[in-house]
C-alpha cells in the first residue's frame, strides 16, 4: 500500500536550542540529540545522517498529532539528571528553496517531559543540514497521513 501524503505550509521559528546544544542556558552543551542518539540507535533508529538539532516548524493555526509512528521508544533513560522519557518518530519530507529533504518528526512525549512545553502547532523535525534556512522562512512539510494527522 502506498502512503498517502499531505502537505502543510509552515514557517521556521526559534526553538529552545537545547537539542543542538546551542542554548547558553542549556545544561547539555553537546545537545540532547547527541546524547539521545546512541539510545535511538540501540532501539533501531540511526539518526547519524541528520543534523543533530531540530527545525521547529509552525503550522499554526493547524495542529498535528502523531497517530501511528514508525518508531516509539518508551522509558528512555538518556540523562542521569532526568526521569525516563518516551519518544516517537514519523518520517516526513521538507521542501525548501525548490529542494526536498528527507526528515523525521521528533516527538518527545509531553507527558514524560517535565517542565517542557511544546505548542501542538509546532512540528519539531530532524533532517539533513539545509544551507541558508533561517527563522521566518516558509517551508512545506509533507507528512504520511497514515502516520500523522493535520488538524
Amino acid at each position: 500500500m502506498n502512503p498517502k501524503w499531505a502537505t502543510v505550509e509552515g514557517v521556521i521559528i526559534p526553538g529552545y536550542q537545547v537539542a543542538s546544544g546551542k542554548s547558553k542556558n542549556s545544561p547539555y552543551p553537546r545537545g540532547t540529540l547527541e546524547m539521545q542518539q546512541p539510545f535511538f540507535k540501540e532501539f533501531g533508529l540511526d539518526i547519524s545522517k541528520f543534523y543533530l538539532g531540530t527545525l521547529n516548524i509552525s503550522i499554526s493555526p493547524k495542529k498535528f498529532e502523531i497517530v501511528n509512528p514508525e518508531y516509539t521508544f518508551r522509558n528512555v533513560k538518556w540523562s542521569p539528571e532526568h526521569d525516563t522519557e518516551d519518544f516517537s518518530f514519523a518520517r516526513c519530507q521538507i521542501r525548501f528553496d525548490d529542494h526536498k529533504y528527507e526528515a523525521l518528526i521528533y516527538y518527545p512525549h509531553p507527558e514524560t517531559k517535565i517542565n517542557h512545553f511544546q505548542d501542538a502547532s509546532v512540528v519539531e523535525i530532524i533532517t539533513h543540514p539545509i544551507s541558508n534556512i533561517k527563522y521566518g522562512d516558509r517551508v512545506s512539510l509533507e507528512v504520511n497521513t497514515e502516520r500523522v494527522s493535520i488538524i
